[in-house]
């Protein structure tokens, strides 16, 4: 099945055309737009994961290109094709659902067969297509037994078996592994990651899972109230976040409101709620109008700790530890600042003994290790 199905890989590198595309994509409920003008394009092969809260419109994106929607207006392509008129069982695409979807009354060879029983698949060809999607997912030993007497990532892989033996263009995951438990979890991320590099096609994920997506994802689109606030690698996202939901939505971040006070040619000044001041190294898309509203974020792994005043300009601030919450292999630190603001440290746990709480404490981090950015909301 592997074979049959994976792409080569100057195949797809010649290709240009995404294999799914959306033009202007607006989807409303009651006059509220669950999707707000989105564009966005997944090329062949790629991971592709849709990130974000409950209710920001991705899983409503994610079924405008299974067909289980119909866009109020703009255009889904796939495979440069539009398929705005065309239903879903007649799109190159397969769903795995959160649910599974499995039918009880079925066992696993027959509920792996399903759909091609449907497209009236002669017999040899729906039992070789079935057997090849149970090798693919390691369920051959178990393919005589029903979806309750399986666990729940058995289940799992029969709904990915059962999308995988259609050999559609594209595979939709929406939440795949948010039934699981986290250990589970962590398996199944490794064997879905495994998988889509042996098969070479293309996947699109919906998830609100922020290291699910990282860990998975060769880019990530992510989404907030019906609109797309970014779309890059798991590394721009994490490290150059363009907005402030973004950064806070993205992992742990500080996030410190404030305006613009002043500006030269590398560094930008920035005046706290509080009265803080904080200098920020400009970057490409470093907001600079002075007076300008803005949102400072700092990593909780960025800032430094010390219990002594370093001699540092700028960005160190001294507070007391309000809490420790000891991790393992990592410390994380709250501190309150002199100024008024909670900050979160995390910090490589290279203590011999941990220091107490309430301890005067001093925290600082460099001027690249802080981004300027507008606050969406």
């Amino acid at each position: 099945m592997a074979q049959t199905i994976k792409l080569n890989q100057e195949e797809v590198i010649k290709n240009e055309t995404p294999d799914v595309e959306l033009r202007e994509c607006f989807k409303f409920y009651n006059q509220e737009a669950a999707v707000d003008g989105i564009n966005l394009n997944v090329k062949p092969g790629e991971f592709f994961s849709i990130l974000g809260p409950s209710g920001c419109g991705k899983t409503t994106t994610l079924r405008l290109i299974a067909g289980f929607e119909t866009a109020d207006a703009g255009d889904v392509f796939i495979q440069g094709e539009s398929v705005v008129n065309v239903p879903p069982y007649r799109r190159p695409v397969n769903t795995v659902f959160q649910s599974y979807a499995l039918f009880n009354h079925l066992n696993v060879w027959e509920n792996i067969a399903f759909g091609l029983r449907l497209k009236k698949l002669r017999e040899p060809d729906i039992k070789s297509r079935v057997e090849q999607a149970l090798s693919l997912v390691k369920m051959e030993d178990l393919r005589k037994r029903y979806p309750n007497q399986l666990s729940g990532g058995q289940q799992q892989r029969v709904a990915l078996a059962r999308a995988l033996v259609n050999y559609p263009a594209v595979v939709l995951l929406d939440e795949p592994l948010g039934a699981l438990d986290l250990k589970l979890r962590k398996e199944m991320q490794l064997e879905l990651s495994n998988l889509h590099k042996d098969l070479g096609l293309t996947f699109i994920m919906v998830t609100h899972d922020q290291e699910e997506a990282l860990s998975l994802s060769n880019r990530i689109a992510v989404m907030n109230n019906g609109k797309i606030e970014q779309i890059g690698t798991p590394n721009e996202i994490y490290e150059h976040p363009k907005t402030a939901f973004v950064a806070n939505f993205i992992g742990d971040t500080n996030l410190f409101e404030g305006k613009i006070a002043d500006v030269d040619g590398s560094n930008i000044k920035v005046l706290t709620e509080n009265g803080t001041t904080m200098i920020v190294k400009r970057q490409k898309n470093t907001p600079t109008g002075v007076s300008q509203k803005i949102v400072v974020s700092v990593r909780p792994e960025k800032v430094q700790l010390s219990l002594y005043q370093p001699n540092l300009p700028h960005n160190c601030f001294e507070g007391r530890l309000e809490k420790i919450m000891y991790l393992g292999t990592h410390v994380n630190y709250i501190v309150q600042l002199t100024q008024g603001e909670k900050i979160m440290v995390l910090q490589p746990n290279s203590f011999l003994s941990l220091p107490d709480k309430d301890t005067p404490i001093y925290a600082f981090w460099e001027e690249s290790d802080c981004l300027a950015l507008i606050d969406s909301q």
